[in-house]
């Protein structure tokens, strides 16, 4: 009976201090716009388990996103080498940091992906033409010129993440693919035969298809201040040639007017993808693309 009453008050305390933290990270998506997937090896060794902490914030800096059963749409793996088109569920607890945990049973390269139900949020005009001016979102910036000036912009946004992880020495042959985000990054070449100094290429895809004109930034953990930007040209491509080793995020929004039935002005996707790249002397020639 002790054991049960103690269980009962740790559960109801626990409770609040969730909410109060998931609250937290909403507010500060407000500020702090950027959201991927930071696993805590990007490079694990077969039967490795990896956690998959959600994380936002700017510049590579943020605080994690506790697990939230409620706010997921779609939180799943691919091993890539093994049956195409296979999708895993990604475990975990609620409330939990990391978000996610999943065990390394096969080489080569794993998709991580992420799917949020889409969240409302409320901004000023000066806060939402500011923000529709630091993501590129020029066309939307347009329209909104152009209409009757309105005190609040109602939106809605979700996430659209994914994470490149890398076991083993399985061939280049294993690559990126689509795998349904409504807003997605797709890696073109496999950035672990890739190293530093390589061009590597990504393709824009909303629902499905290129998405052209939108601005895509990559940004290094260990340079977050030097931003690399690219517009995605008529078939939803983007070539950076990174130069540092280390962590990279590529992101990208997309906004679109929202359906009159959800009471919001805007729908935004948001879009990300990390991973992580070798310097030169780290990879064989032979495996570079």
């Amino acid at each position: 009976m002790i054991a049960n009453n103690t269980r009962k008050r740790n559960a109801t305390t626990f409770r609040p201090i969730v909410a109060a933290a998931l609250i937290a990270a909403a507010s500060a998506t407000v500020s702090a716009h950027d959201f991927w997937i930071e696993p805590t090896a990007f490079r694990p060794t077969l039967g490795a388990l990896v956690g998959l902490r959600l994380m936002v914030g700017q510049d590579l800096l943020g605080d994690p996103v506790p697990r939230d059963p409620t706010a997921i749409e779609r939180f799943s793996f691919y091993r890539v080498a093994r049956v195409p088109g296979s999708e895993q569920p990604v475990p975990g607890r609620e409330g939990a940091d990391p978000a996610g945990i999943l065990r390394v049973d096969a080489q080569g390269l794993l998709i991580v992906a992420y799917h949020s139900r889409p969240h409302a949020i409320e901004l000023t005009a000066d806060k939402f033409e500011q923000y529709l001016g630091d993501e590129g979102l020029d066309a939307v910036k347009h329209v909104t010129a152009g209409s009757p000036v309105r005190r609040v912009a109602h939106e809605l946004y979700s996430r659209c993440a994914k994470a490149l992880l890398w076991s083993g020495t399985t061939g280049a042959a294993d690559r990126d693919r689509p795998i349904g985000l409504p807003l997605e990054l797709v890696a073109e070449r496999n950035p672990y035969v890739s190293a530093s100094g390589d061009d590597l290429s990504f393709t824009l895809l909303y629902e499905g298809k290129p998405q052209a004109d939108a601005l895509v930034v990559a940004i290094n953990r260990d340079g977050p201040s030097r931003k690399l930007t690219a517009r995605s040209d008529r078939r939803g491509r983007v070539t950076f040639r990174l130069t540092r080793s280390g962590s990279w995020l590529v992101k990208a929004v997309h906004m679109i007017p929202a359906k009159p039935e959800t009471g919001a002005d805007w729908e935004s996707f948001w879009a990300s993808i990390t991973f992580d790249l070798a310097a030169p002397s780290a990879v064989p020639t032979a495996a570079r693309q």
